[in-house]
């Protein structure tokens, strides 16, 4: 490769009929010219232009500081760009109106209440929408069986793992029945067997709930293995440099992680993440 040619330019865009060919044209989520800058004059964003189709699993990948977080509040509205439009082209309402897309956030702590039960927990969201309690208590159990917590439903956070904590807060995420799960960096302070197994239980509750996931995370061997688009964000102020598909269909199993092609994948990445950090280094 040559390399004066930019990475961006020379990586294919999604295939729709390989890794998820249930993924339309038409976007679910369009962010344009996003800009996001701080009081204290800091640029967290620059330019950045994402467009997000249904059925897709989006890792945003970059190194610390470069927006990827920024970024995922934006979208849930917890924070305001700068500069830019955020289109939802699949909503009655579109960005100027105030369109309410149905989302969830997956923060990097679960965020439990210490006195409240698993059960308890992830019905809340639905409690503060007013569903009744029939329904409530239905779906929250739905949840819980989905992410294998049935058993502990009456459980409270101090009797839980960590790995544990987190299903439940993933479990407070589905029960709302989301179009797209917003994925803070959720499994980086579990140790690497609790990770590759919510890795694995994550691509089963993607397949099942019919989700679209953008996904937050710095480990590249973790973007490769769930995704089917990577994007790989430059800090200082971050912007997209390179995105980057994974071909390989779904479900994918413990054999991706040591195929050939997982390997070639996550060298391409790798790569394009050292590019990234080095335009970084380059930016003003």
């Amino acid at each position: 490769m040559n390399a004066a040619v930019p990475l961006k330019s020379v990586i294919d865009p999604l295939p729709l009929n390989v890794a998820t060919d249930r993924v339309p044209r038409q976007p679910l989520l369009q962010l344009s010219g996003i800009k996001k800058s701080f009081a204290s004059g800091t640029t967290a964003l620059a330019g950045v232009d994402l467009a997000i189709r249904p059925g897709e699993f989006v890792s945003l990948l970059g190194p610390s500081g470069c927006g990827k977080s920024t970024l995922l509040k934006i979208i849930a509205a917890l924070a305001m760009p700068s500069a830019g439009t955020i289109d939802w082209p699949q909503s009655p309402h579109d960005s100027a109106k105030g369109a309410e897309p149905a989302l969830s956030f997956v923060f990097q702590e679960p965020t439990l209440l210490p006195w409240r039960t698993a059960a308890e927990n992830v019905r809340l969201p639905l409690m503060l929408a007013g569903i009744n309690k029939q329904e409530a208590r239905e779906r929250t159990a739905e949840a819980l069986d989905l992410v294998g917590l049935a058993a502990f439903a009456n459980q409270h956070p101090r009797q839980l793992s960590g790995g544990m904590k987190m299903r439940v807060s993933i479990a407070r995420a589905l029960v709302t029945r989301p179009k797209i799960l917003l994925m803070d960096e959720p499994f980086a302070a579990l140790d690497e067997i609790t990770r590759n197994k919510l890795n694995d239980d994550l691509l089963k509750f993607f397949a099942r709930q019919h989700l679209t996931v953008i996904f937050v995370t710095h480990s590249v061997y973790e973007s490769v293995f769930l995704s089917s688009r990577i994007v790989v964000m430059s800090s200082r102020p971050g912007r997209i440099t390179s995105e980057i598909p994974v071909e390989t269909a779904y479900p994918r199993t413990e054999e991706f992680r040591t195929s050939p092609a997982y390997n070639e994948r996550c060298r391409l990445v790798s790569a394009a993440l050292r590019m990234a950090m080095h335009a970084g280094d380059r930016a003003p």
